[in-house]
């Protein structure tokens, strides 16, 4: 129970004092947090619309693109908060009762509770404000955006260690992340794919994330080809590999320059 005292201690300084370097004292850095998913559903909105006449799912162009972005974006805040907490953190680090792994789970779970908070601001904005046919089914919302979270977390685990001994791996983990906008179904559906690509793509697992969210909102669609299992048990078995990898080098982190 002590041990668990600690760690509790621990873990709600680091989010405290995460929360103040992240979002400020002012509330300026929460709004940004919501304006920024917005802005970009938004443009995909705007840009889209001028192409296709009508979105792959619904009519709302806005809501269809809320309905990729968002757990995506679960996925991409998630990986980006842990990968990035080691070099952010380090001289925490030097302090005994600090580890590695508690730097991580504290920045991650400030990330995960901003994006629950700004998920339900913005589905719940959306369904008030646009008409559109939705049928919320709550236990695929939940295991989108914890699968997507959990992928996420179990890739910034690997980066974590990564970006640390291994400085160009940063360069090449941007190059390789960039695309996974495109080819993760945020502004379309895996059905209208060509069969040879839907092939090819049922492997990234963020396919799978953003197809149980959206059978989370339209009643109509079916999504048969996700496994939802697949990215959740792909990002649990990344981030015990990463944990294991900051527990054996702790000592290496901090003498890192």
């Amino acid at each position: 129970m002590q041990a668990l005292a600690k760690f509790n201690r621990v873990i709600g300084a680091l989010i405290i004092r995460e929360m103040i370097t992240r979002y400020g004292r002012s509330w300026g850095g929460y709004v940004w947090a919501i304006l920024e998913p917005v802005g970009i559903i938004l443009i995909l909105a705007l840009a889209f619309s001028q192409i296709v006449r009508s979105p792959a799912i619904g009519s709302s162009f806005v809501f269809f693109y809320a309905t990729g972005y968002i757990p995506f974006h679960f996925f991409h805040e998630t990986a980006s908060s842990a990968g990035t907490s080691v070099s952010v953190n380090r001289p925490l680090l030097q302090l005994p009762m600090v580890t590695a792994l508690d730097v991580v789970l504290a920045r991650v779970l400030l990330s995960l509770i901003t994006l629950i908070v700004v998920a339900i601001i913005i589905y719940s904005g959306l369904m008030i404000l646009i008409d559109e046919a939705v049928r919320l089914s709550y236990g695929n919302l939940c295991s989108a955006f914890a699968s997507g979270a959990i992928l996420g977390l179990g890739v910034g685990m690997i980066n974590a260690p990564l970006f640390e001994f291994l400085p160009a791996w940063r360069q090449v983990w941007g190059i390789i992340s960039r695309p996974l906008f495109i080819i993760s179904g945020v502004f379309f559906t895996f059905e209208e794919l060509p069969e040879k690509v839907r092939e090819l793509l049922w492997w990234n697992p963020l396919i799978h994330v953003v197809g149980e969210a959206r059978r989370g909102f339209y009643p109509t669609y079916d999504g048969d080809y996700v496994t939802i299992l697949y990215p959740t048990l792909l990002g649990a078995a990344m981030t015990v590999l990463g944990a294991a990898v900051l527990i054996r080098h702790r000592s290496r982190l901090t003498e890192v320059q």
